[in-house]
């Protein structure tokens, strides 16, 4: 999930709770999130503890 904040991007990862991350523009959080699962993932890896598979879902909704 990529939200617009002040000045910035901020991304989460509903299925990786605490990843996280921020950047200037799109393109930049994309590239920050990118890594931050690949380093979320082999923290979880490295501890012993299982990586779930996604099971969050995301689309547009128009009004």
């Amino acid at each position: 999930m990529i939200e617009q904040a002040d000045g910035n991007y901020s991304a989460y990862v509903p299925d990786l709770p605490g990843c996280v991350a921020t950047g200037d523009s799109v393109a930049a959080v994309e590239a920050e999130i990118r890594d931050a699962i690949r380093f979320h993932i082999d923290g979880l890896r490295e501890d012993g503890l299982p990586v779930s598979a996604a099971t969050s879902i995301a689309d547009y909704v128009e009004t």
